[in-house]
This record gives structure tokens, C-alpha cells and sequence, in this order.
């Protein structure tokens, strides 16, 4: 693999990511052990942006692949194509990382059947290989290679869950919402907004995570907060900003509609 081919996946600046406890510490060590990691939290609390603040502050390149129900295990590890020279084989995103020692992110990964993350077992434990069945090769994954993987334990279902032979091959790091005075100064710096406005929309989103398992399957994210925020930096009058990002989006309920637009105007009002 050349150095170009490396280099397009390096971050090329530092991620904003603000600690909230002592997790990057602990991804650190575990990465020095090249221990396959899980991050789980709601949507949008930061697992993705952690995941890059990690690969530029360790300066590993990172495959992200968003997993969906109709991926496979070829769509992962790769296939045979055919093109006007006859047939050639070409990598997958994890037979590539694995070959130039890159961080391997499948975000979401329960939305993927069962049977193509079994093909992830040979590299989560010590043989650290991935056999590629198709074209007859055994690749061992280079020293530096690490797989991650994360899920919102909230959709989790009988017929939507990672098996235990899954689970327990990597460490785990549980994410949620930060506190609210960190979650205040990443919806600031994220979006442009001053911290009142800032603090605004955080206590919005607090009333709103009260509601998750009565009326909302997931509360109001961070990422969304940061949305609103950006509206409100272009100009947009703050009841609209929060209405088009922080109620449309949660649900289609109109008594919950009702009930998230009174905690706007109780801010914004």
C-alpha cells in the first residue's frame, strides 16, 4: 500500500472533541494493546467524533464504514470484478485497513446482519487474520491495525443485537450526553452561538430527554443542538431554528410536537 493511498485517509487536522471524563486515556491504552473496541451511546452524543479525535491524536489513518442491513460480507472484506482486462480482485474497507494498519470504525454495526460481522472474529482475537475465502488468501492484520465498532444500545432488539461471541471480543466504552455545562460549551464552539444561547438549547434538549420512552423513542442529540445553533448563527429566528432541527426531525406526533414547541417557547418565547 503507498504512502498516497495512506495518506487520504489520515485526518488532516485536529477534531474539536472535549473530554468528559477519562475515556481518552483508556482508548489510548487500549489501542496500545490494539484491543478491539465498542462505543455505545445514543445517537449523536459523539461516538464518530471521538473516534476521529482518536485517529489524528494517535496519527493512525481511519476507514469509517456506516453499516446497514443490506451490507455483506463482500461489501466488508471485498470481491472479484469484472472490468475490460478480465477479472480483478478489489479490497473491502476492513481487508484495507487491515492491510495498512488503519483504524477500522463500523459505525452502527448491529444494523448489519449477524452473518456478516461474523467475518470480523479472526481479527478481534489473537490470530489477528482475515481470511479472504474468495481469493484464497489468509492476510495478517498489520501491528498497528485496530477495529472499533458502535451502537445505540437503545435500538437494541432481539432481532437487532450483536451475539455474545460478537460482544465479547472487545472492550467497551459506554458515551451519553455530556454534563450540561461541557455540553453548553461544545453547542458554543460547534455552532458560533454565544453560551446563553448555547445554555438555551442545551435545557431545551434536557426537557426533551425526559420524554425518551414516553412519547420519544430518543431524545434531542448533541448533534442536533450544534444544528439549531449554526441556524440561529445564520440569522434564523430561534423558535424556527429549533422547530426545523430539534421537533420536525424527533417525531410526527402532533401532542409531542406541542409539548417539545412549549419547552422552545418557554426559552425563546
Amino acid at each position: 500500500m503507498s504512502a498516497v493511498d495512506i495518506d487520504q485517509y489520515k485526518i488532516k487536522q485536529e477534531p474539536f472533541y472535549k473530554s468528559v471524563s477519562d475515556e481518552v486515556e483508556l482508548y489510548e491504552a487500549a489501542y496500545n494493546a490494539r484491543m478491539p473496541m465498542m462505543l455505545k451511546g445514543p445517537t449523536g452524543c459523539g461516538k464518530s467524533r471521538f473516534v476521529e479525535y482518536m485517529a489524528w491524536k494517535l496519527g493512525r489513518p481511519l476507514i469509517t464504514v456506516a453499516c446497514n442491513e443490506d451490507m455483506t460480507a463482500s461489501d466488508l472484506v471485498g470481491r472479484f470484478l469484472l472490468d475490460k482486462e478480465g477479472t480483478k480482485w478489489q479490497d473491502g474497507p476492513l481487508t484495507t485497513a487491515a492491510r495498512m494498519g488503519a483504524i477500522c470504525y463500523l459505525d452502527e454495526v448491529v444494523e448489519a446482519r449477524q452473518d456478516t460481522t461474523v467475518v470480523i472474529h479472526p481479527l478481534t482475537d489473537h490470530r489477528r487474520t482475515l481470511p479472504l475465502d474468495k481469493k484464497g488468501e489468509l492476510i495478517e492484520a498489520h501491528a498497528d491495525f485496530q477495529l472499533v465498532i458502535s451502537y445505540n444500545p437503545g435500538y437494541q432488539s432481539l432481532m437487532k443485537d450483536l451475539k455474545q461471541s460478537t460482544k465479547q471480543r472487545f472492550g467497551g466504552l459506554d458515551f451519553d450526553y455530556p454534563e450540561e455545562d461541557t455540553e453548553t460549551d461544545i453547542v458554543s464552539r460547534e455552532s458560533g452561538v454565544d453560551k446563553d444561547i448555547a445554555h438555551k438549547l442545551v435545557q431545551i434538549a434536557h426537557r426533551a430527554r425526559n420524554l425518551k420512552g414516553h412519547g420519544l423513542d430518543e431524545g434531542i442529540s448533541t448533534r442536533l443542538l450544534v444544528y439549531s445553533g449554526q441556524l440561529i448563527n445564520k440569522g434564523v429566528e430561534p423558535t424556527a431554528a429549533c422547530s426545523m432541527t430539534m421537533v420536525t426531525p424527533l417525531t410526527d406526533d402532533p401532542d409531542m410536537r406541542d409539548t417539545l414547541n412549549a419547552a422552545v417557547q418557554t426559552f425563546f418565547g
